[in-house]
């Protein structure tokens, strides 16, 4: 069950991939929250930044800073985590996982799942267009974020 404040950071996400999206990268957004507190906002700069590291998750997570736990935690992303972001969660005990779209890119949600992450699929159609799009118009950046 998404809640009101769910939907909004679904949104932020949504936004926060575009922020890359423009700046030459890839639409991956995320943000980091504890219960209504945004901790740390985030998006994919793998581009950017010349630093293939730099995805949308673990740019929230930095931003975030130093967390004492973050066992009471949820972490919103505009796609499905990549297995290293899924490492990251698990490492980090993140109970709760909102992802906007796995129906571009998915595939870790049953390794989430199985290590008792709740993994709650939002189905964000803008989401869901505006990677469709990015990778119909990028495949060779998308092959590369993916090491296709």
């Amino acid at each position: 069950m998404l809640t009101e404040f769910d939907n909004k950071m679904i949104e932020l996400a949504f936004l926060q991939a575009k922020v890359s999206m423009d700046a030459g990268g890839l639409p991956i957004g995320s943000v980091l929250a504890r219960g209504e507190t945004i901790l740390g906002v985030g998006h994919n700069q793998r581009v950017q930044k010349g630093n293939p590291i730099a995805h949308g998750e673990m740019d929230a997570l930095q931003n975030a800073g130093r967390q004492k736990t973050y066992k009471d935690t949820t972490l919103y992303t505009s796609l499905s985590p990549c297995m290293m972001c899924s490492g990251t969660i698990v490492q980090f005990k993140i109970p709760r996982v909102v992802v906007n779209d796995t129906e571009t890119f998915g595939g870790n949600e049953a390794f989430l799942r199985e290590r008792g992450v709740d993994v709650v699929d939002a189905n964000h159609g803008a989401s869901i267009e505006q990677m469709k799009t990015f990778i119909a118009e990028n495949p060779v950046l998308w092959n590369e974020d993916i090491m296709e």
